[in-house]
Order: C-alpha cells, then structure tokens, then sequence
C-alpha cells in the first residue's frame, strides 16, 4: 500500500503478513517491543486493520545490524538443582 503525505512524500504500507516475513520474531515479540519503543509503532487504519511504515521498518534493521548490542535472556531464577519430588 502506497499512501501520499500531506508533504507529497510517498509512504510505503506494509501489513503484518510483509512484516513478519521480513521479521523473524513472533507477534508478540514485536507487539511488546512496539509497547516499550523498541520498534516501529504500528499504524491503526481500521479496528481490524494495522500497518507499519516500511521506511521505520527498514531504518531498525539498519540500526539493529550497526547495534554492538548481544543478546541477553533474562536472568533464570531456576537453581541448578531439582529436587525430586515422591509420593
């Protein structure tokens, strides 16, 4: 989808099915990094319709790929040791 801004910039559309093939994260991954500014926020056309500016898109992966960040998990609260449990 193409849309013209008032500016007459020309602005590129991409729905969720585009996003996600370009975005290997699920859903959810992306909807809670929308939530904390972590990635593009999604544009609300209609109740059941969402789209991402693709120019946004494009300039996180940019970032994402010029970022000297690692990836982290979360710290784990498991302890090395399980205990076994009998009945």
């Amino acid at each position: 989808m193409i849309c013209i801004d008032s500016t007459q910039k020309i602005t590129t559309l991409i729905n969720r099915k585009t996003l996600l093939a370009m975005i290997p994260l699920s859903d959810r991954a992306i909807y809670n990094m929308e939530k904390r500014g972590e990635f593009p926020r999604r544009i609300v056309l209609t109740s059941r319709k969402v789209v991402w500016d693709l120019a946004d898109v494009e300039q996180w992966i940019e970032e994402r790929k010029q970022s000297s960040d690692k990836a982290t998990r979360p710290a784990s609260t498991a302890t090395s040791e399980i205990p076994c449990l009998t009945k």
